[in-house]
């Protein structure tokens, strides 16, 4: 009997490190980054751990925006979205 608790004993103290170090292997790897990326205000892939900064589709097409009522609203846009990311960040701290 006391050689099956002790084989047992050191069977969950086994399997508890390496889930440990699993769990811990999948913070370094995965979530610390994307928590990081995320803050920057990148966007964050999982599956190929990159952190990406996102781009304007102008800024690809090389298409501008001609029209000064377009140009308007798409600066009260991205203000709005400014304005908004900063309340969010207070919002989520405790």
């Amino acid at each position: 009997m006391n050689r099956t608790i002790d084989r047992l004993k050191l069977i969950f103290l086994g399997l508890f490190i390496v889930l440990s170090a699993g769990t811990f292997v999948y913070h370094v790897g995965w979530v610390w980054p994307g928590q990081k990326c995320e803050e920057a205000g990148d966007w964050w892939d999982w599956r190929s751990r990159t952190c990406a900064h996102p781009i304007l589709i102008s800024d690809i097409t090389g298409r501008v925006i001609k029209d000064d009522k377009t140009r308007a609203a798409a600066k009260a846009d991205a203000a709005k979205e400014r304005a908004e990311k900063p309340a969010e960040k207070a919002a989520a701290r405790p």
